[in-house]
């Protein structure tokens, strides 16, 4: 079992550039897998954790509805946005700036066999982060991803979540909202629920901005504690390959 995760921040990059990134690590730790199947001295499986920022995007999981999304082509270039139909779970999400997104591309074999768990460990690293700001954030029943004030008409989503995995690998993460332009909600019905408001958490404690590097890396404090990981660096791998 490899416990160790590298950790890269890609900046503001691409959603499509992102997502064949993901798909090349992804599609990396299968080869290994499937190697392994017929070898004398297996060999560890890498364990990836991406930080990115992306330009206007909205994303459509393969269980969404393109309904969801309220404005058309036309609408899409005249606010500077890009439409991806995907290979994640959920329905439609928006990505932009101010924005960070978690995508943790892993051998959950390296740590516990069991999507339901990985989702609610990846909902408590937001939860926990959010705590350290004074917010109390939740889950609410049925509904992937962290929460404000749920059961009340004030209901609101700060952090989207939808994921793939196969072979116990995992792709795709979550999204979290802290300075973002929350205008471009207002395109879509956010994960296909309807009434439900989005927030953000600069909104939330009534600023105009928080670095965003400081809520990383108490993402990632939460992340090593909840999945019993230790970060690999880059000049760790390159020693390594």
């Amino acid at each position: 079992m490899n416990k160790t995760v590298l950790i890269e921040d890609l900046g503001l990059k691409d959603y499509k550039e992102s997502w064949d990134y993901q798909e090349l690590l992804f599609g990396q730790i299968i080869d290994i897998k499937s190697k392994n199947r017929n070898a004398l001295i297996p060999q560890p499986t890498p364990n990836y954790f991406l930080f990115v920022e992306h330009p206007h995007v909205y994303t459509l999981g393969k269980s969404g509805h393109i309904e969801n999304l309220l404005i058309s082509e036309e609408k899409l270039n005249e606010i500077g946005a890009m439409f991806y139909k995907i290979n994640r779970g959920g329905d439609i999400t928006y990505h932009g700036p101010g924005q960070i997104v978690g995508y943790p591309i892993l051998d959950l074999e390296n740590f516990f066999t069991d999507v339901h768990k990985y989702l609610r460990l990846l909902e408590e690293i937001v939860i926990l982060t959010l705590a350290e700001y004074g917010v109390k954030s939740e889950r609410s029943k049925g509904e992937t991803g962290v929460w404000l004030d749920v059961g009340t008409p004030f209901a609101r989503k700060i952090c989207a979540m939808g994921v793939r995995a196969s072979r116990w690998v995992t792709m795709h993460g979550f999204a979290l909202n802290v300075n973002s332009d929350l205008g471009y909600f207002d395109n879509m019905i956010p994960c296909g629920i309807k009434g439900k408001a989005v927030t953000s958490l600069n909104v939330e404690l009534g600023v105009p901005s928080i670095p965003q590097d400081e809520v990383k890396e108490k993402l990632l404090s939460h992340f090593l504690v909840l999945f019993d990981a230790a970060i690999m660096k880059k000049t760790e791998v390159a020693a390594s390959v």
